[in-house]
């Protein structure tokens, strides 16, 4: 098969997108398939791999890179600028046989309009609850998470195939009125990978003692993942456990306002040099962590790994955390539920505040001998369930359906025929965008006075 996906997130930027997409092009052109991905440029990208552009595809790891407007609104995302034809001419060398969209706008309009020209199925995986990402766009207003909802719904039903990443999306899309076919497909973790880290090597390089108690976290340190919370709660933890540390992998524009949270807990009443004596001592940033070896050093370091984000679609570092043998401590959410069995690998909180998230990171650091063997049976059965193999193997399968559903597409269609067929799917991309603000507006009058 040819698989092109389309992605407004991608490698250098880390986050659960650019990681999933990623993986899995990784393991379908491991099973002789090939993978082209269409993602943002990003600053870097040449020092990287060399410079590339859609007419040259970085031949190092088979991405067409389109311009992009980096850093947008103070964030780490660089935002594609979809230029019309400017993939075209490499899809066409390409010849796909599907495409497979990572997003509901921007880079997924173009992957709407791909797939409509040349008449291929368009899969679209709902990796983001839209609605909790607002903030990053300018004058952002209450009407504008109804809106990201709505334009959300509408692509879906423009879609062949949706995938949701966790049972817990597809029943929320499902409520929100997605008619298009649901498949529950995670992204997976790579057990192999992560369940071989060196974890006294990392304590050893970052000055952490060989008995600590370590508390993880590994993501991007933005707004939307509660860090304020979970500094609270950790921190609370800490101050109970004077010989555990923290160990924080990532970067974003929560990292000094997580420090600083952690060190007021930690230090009650201390002045601000003392302060940061102890936030210095007893938490370890390691900073972006770009590769997979590197990561799964880091939660082979860890004890446990703390979660409090309830804006994810799937546990994709809770996955990667377990195969690594750490247990997770974590809120009740989507994509959070299906991963971890509150006992069994870990602890799942629901309306927990910052003490009761302390107390079950107590829980684990108290357990003994049996019940922690017990719990390391239980993470390698969550990891393999959750194995990239399998969950890669059932996207292909979802492919090739939907492949055969479409029946003979004749390659050398003309140009007034994609024409013609970019025309209609046009319209559809705007009338989606109309419905969705139209609802906006009429959900702002209605509710002034």
């Amino acid at each position: 098969m040819n698989i092109v996906m389309f992605t407004n997130t991608y490698l250098p930027h880390v986050g659960g997108v650019a990681r999933s997409v990623a993986g899995f092009a990784e393991v379908h052109r491991r099973r002789g398939h090939r993978v082209m991905v269409v993602a943002p440029h990003y600053e870097g990208d040449e020092a990287r791999h060399g410079r590339h552009s859609a007419s040259h595809p970085d031949a190092y790891n088979h991405v067409v890179r389109v311009p992009a407007i980096q850093n947008w609104n103070g964030s780490d995302f660089s935002v594609p600028m979809p230029v019309p034809g400017l993939v075209s001419s490499a899809l066409d060398r390409f010849r796909p046989d599907i495409v497979h969209s990572h997003h509901p706008f921007l880079l997924g309009d173009s992957a709407l309009r791909a797939s409509a020209a040349r008449e291929l199925p368009l899969v679209f995986t709902h990796h983001t609850l839209y609605e909790r990402y607002t903030h990053y766009v300018p004058g952002d207003v209450p009407s504008l998470q109804k809106a990201a909802i709505d334009l959300a719904v509408g692509y879906c039903n423009l879609c062949d195939a949706v995938i949701a990443p966790s049972e817990s999306i597809r029943g929320l899309l499902l409520d929100r009125q997605v008619k298009t076919p649901i498949e529950v497909i995670p992204t997976g973790v790579e057990i192999e990978v992560f369940a071989s880290g060196d974890r006294q090597g990392v304590r050893e390089r970052h000055g952490i003692p060989k008995d600590a108690f370590v508390v993880g976290h590994v993501g991007r340190l933005a707004p939307e993942k509660n860090l304020d919370f979970l500094a609270g709660a950790i921190g609370r933890f800490m101050v109970d456990h004077p010989s555990s540390h923290m160990l924080l992998a990532g970067l974003g524009p929560s990292l000094e306002p997580f420090r600083e949270r952690l060190g007021n807990v930690l230090v009650h009443g201390a002045g601000d040099g003392e302060a940061a004596v102890e936030l210095e001592r007893r938490l370890h940033h390691v900073g972006l962590l770009e590769s997979r070896r590197d990561l799964a050093d880091v939660y082979a370091a860890m004890d446990v790994f703390a979660f409090a984000s309830t804006s994810e679609t799937q546990g994709m570092v809770l996955t990667e955390a377990m195969a690594a043998g750490a247990p997770v401590v974590a809120l009740d959410a989507s994509g959070v539920r299906e991963v971890v069995e509150d006992r069994i690998n870990g602890r799942l909180l629901t309306a927990a505040g910052s003490d009761d998230f302390a107390d079950a990171l107590a829980w684990i650091a108290d357990l003994d001998a049996q019940r922690r063997q017990a719990m390391a049976i239980a993470l390698a059965a969550t990891s393999r369930r959750f194995s990239i193999e399998h969950t890669a193997s059932k996207t292909r399968e979802l492919y090739r359906g939907l492949i055969d559903q479409s029946g003979f597409v004749d390659r050398k269609a003309g140009a007034w025929h994609r024409a013609r067929l970019r025309f209609a799917e046009e319209l559809k991309i705007w009338r989606n965008i109309g419905h969705a603000l139209a609802e906006t507006l009429k959900d702002t009058s209605e509710g002034s006075p």
